[in-house]
């Protein structure tokens, strides 16, 4: 599965599994993981809420724009939601490509339009209270 939202962890070699081919010269991995500080704010957990049919949707036409885009052989990317503690996993693309290069550009590319376009929305818990993330933007839970 190469588009998929979940509560579960991610299991890195199902993921590679899903990309591997013999014309692949390399696979480049973004793991996004909950930090323990934001904006100068100690979080002690992240609530991800999503609108589950929607943004496997909107995944998949980022991964197809992604096909079309760059010269890569295949991506994936998964992402999670519920409540997640520091240090836990939060979204991974995997792009595979003939050289690294087109491998980098395409996953950097991807993570920057899962952010934007995809219905997954952050409320962070610290110990200062409860901010809704959205981008780069605090904002306060009401």
């Amino acid at each position: 599965m190469k588009v998929r939202i979940t509560t579960e962890p991610f299991d890195l070699n199902e993921a590679l599994s899903y990309l591997l081919v013999p014309e692949a010269g390399g696979y480049v991995f973004f793991l996004g993981k909950v930090r323990n500080e934001n904006h100068g704010r100690r979080v002690k957990k992240l609530i991800y809420e999503a609108y589950e049919e929607m943004a496997v949707k909107e995944m998949e036409r980022i991964r197809e724009e992604a096909l079309e885009k760059f010269p890569i052989i295949d991506i994936l990317i998964w992402h999670r939601y519920g409540e997640l503690e520091v240090g836990e996993d939060t979204i991974l693309i995997v792009a595979s490509g003939k050289h690294r290069k087109e491998a980098f550009d395409a996953c950097i590319w991807a993570i920057d339009k899962v952010k934007r376009r995809v219905p997954v929305w952050k409320r962070e818990v610290t110990y200062e209270g409860t901010f809704w993330i959205e981008g780069d933007k605090v904002l306060p839970d009401k």
